[in-house]
């Protein structure tokens, strides 16, 4: 797709909610890290599956309330579209998408492609 657009810039954007701090410091600290590890871990792999393209990749992680980081994030950067993914989508595709992706379709700035 990128590569069609002729793309100039593709942001990655990989937010999470916060950690609970109630959980004691060794769990925290545990959880943050298993956390991050994941996030890391995620960006590698989009980073893979967009491949070469002559466009700038840049990647980010991000702690926050999901729905409003990709929203503000994408108002901010003036997006020309958002890609996010079906996970956790269950049952009729999360009752027809998911709190959270029918925030980010009836908010978004841009268009919102969804995959699975």
């Amino acid at each position: 797709m990128a590569r069609a657009s002729e793309a100039k810039e593709i942001q990655i954007l990989i937010a999470h909610e916060p950690v609970p701090t109630y959980m004691g410091e060794s769990n925290l600290h545990n959880t943050i890290n298993t956390q991050l590890d994941q996030s890391q871990e995620i960006v590698h792999r989009a980073e893979d599956a967009v491949g070469k393209v002559p466009a700038m990749i840049y990647s980010e992680l991000m702690e926050g309330q999901i729905t409003e980081s990709i929203l503000n994030m994408a108002k901010t950067r003036r997006s020309d579209l958002i890609i996010i993914g079906a996970q956790g989508l269950g049952r009729l595709a999360g009752a027809l998408l998911g709190i959270n992706g029918q925030r980010i379709v009836s908010e978004a700035p841009c268009p919102v492609l969804i995959v699975k």
